[in-house]
């Protein structure tokens, strides 16, 4: 049965990454994986192959205190912005993966907005 869960995620998240290349343009794609405990985002340059700025939850930096909260999210998305921002990213797409956009999903993208990222 998880083989059969998988297969579907992986199915969803391959749909939404084939939607994402048709719109992209050039841009960076804004990542987000997201576990039971943890959330992180990254911001991937496809063209290159190479990740221009990180944050998650894991990063004792950051001083989380419930790290699987949507508050831990919404700090992770204006984190990723601010780093964005300081590696010259403006505009980004996002790239939801397979996971619904609800809850975490939904707080990260919201305050990445207010941070500055444009998608």
């Amino acid at each position: 049965m998880a083989t059969k869960k998988l297969e579907l995620f992986r199915k969803r998240a391959m749909r939404v990454r084939r939607q994402l290349k048709k719109v992209a343009r050039g841009k960076p794609r804004l990542s987000v994986h997201r576990s039971t405990r943890n959330i992180s985002a990254q911001i991937i340059d496809d063209s290159r192959g190479v990740t221009l700025a990180a944050a998650s939850t894991l990063e004792p930096a950051l001083g989380l205190r419930s790290k699987k909260s949507v508050e831990a999210a919404a700090r992770i998305g204006a984190e990723i912005a601010a780093r964005a921002r300081a590696a010259g990213v403006e505009e980004v797409v996002f790239d939801r993966g397979g996971y619904l956009y609800h809850g975490r999903l939904k707080a990260l993208a919201d305050a990445a907005r207010e941070g500055g990222l444009k998608f």
